[in-house]
């Protein structure tokens, strides 16, 4: 049994730092020399559950952010402007003018459709990317549809999780387990359940909180055996 390190990953796909922290979180494995033995999940966290499914798009981006904050439109671009250039440097295009924000809540459970299919990191990334970057509806079932099969997931499988209510639990889930840690934002990095990281932080951080993770980590225990002992066991199906 080989060691393994679990990276628990809360966040939400409206959320400009969690691409970034995302971004961040490849870099710094990609210098992890266990990087093979890294477990990554991606939990649920909703910025705004009561979103509608698609925002009226006669209000900019740059007026909700004002509004939001109780800033002038200036301030809001200015913050607006200074994620834009962060994010690049990370190697993200963001497009905050094209951008069509609505409720993230169907995301999150194709997200865990994609868990189950080993496709979990592909579609956050692809949803992530559609949405900051490409001007995609995140709300929108046919747009959600569309990147899903992009990963590789199947139509019709997808498609039954947004005419359903399937991996809803889960979603609750997340989100009730969030409130347990005392997440009150996000990107939010849980390390082996020993170490967590909060906030878009540079990658050197999450290299080194995954080396100091990785050398606490218990090591797996051995099993010895002798094939020509007798090693009678027994189990659920009985005894050997």
């Amino acid at each position: 049994m080989a060691k393994e390190l679990t990276v628990e990953v809360w966040s939400d796909i409206a959320c400009p730092w969690c691409y970034v922290g995302k971004r961040r979180l490849e870099a710094a494995l990609e210098r992890f020399e266990h990087r093979d033995q890294v477990r990554i999940t991606w939990h649920s966290f909703e910025l705004d559950p009561s979103a509608p499914a698609l925002r009226d798009s006669s209000t900019s981006y740059v007026q909700r952010l004002a509004n939001k904050y109780g800033t002038g439109e200036a301030q809001a671009q200015g913050m607006i402007d200074r994620m834009v250039q962060t994010a690049a440097l990370d190697g993200i295009k963001m497009d905050f003018e094209h951008i069509k924000s609505g409720n993230t809540f169907n995301a999150h459970r194709l997200l865990h459709l994609a868990k189950a299919r080993g496709r979990q990191h592909q579609l956050a990334e692809r949803f992530m990317r559609g949405y900051l970057s490409e001007g995609l509806a995140i709300g929108d079932p046919e747009q959600l549809l569309r990147m899903a099969v992009d990963v590789g997931l199947d139509t019709d499988e997808v498609s039954g999780v947004l005419g359903g209510d399937m991996y809803e639990k889960d979603v609750r889930q997340d989100q009730r387990d969030a409130r347990d840690l005392g997440i009150s934002g996000v990107p939010f990095f849980l390390l082996g359940r020993r170490y967590a990281v909060s906030g878009a932080q540079p990658a050197d951080l999450l290299l080194e909180a995954l080396t100091k993770t990785w050398q606490e980590l218990p090591e797996p225990f051995v099993t010895l055996a002798d094939d020509t002992a007798d090693g009678a066991v027994c189990g659920p199906d009985g005894c050997t």
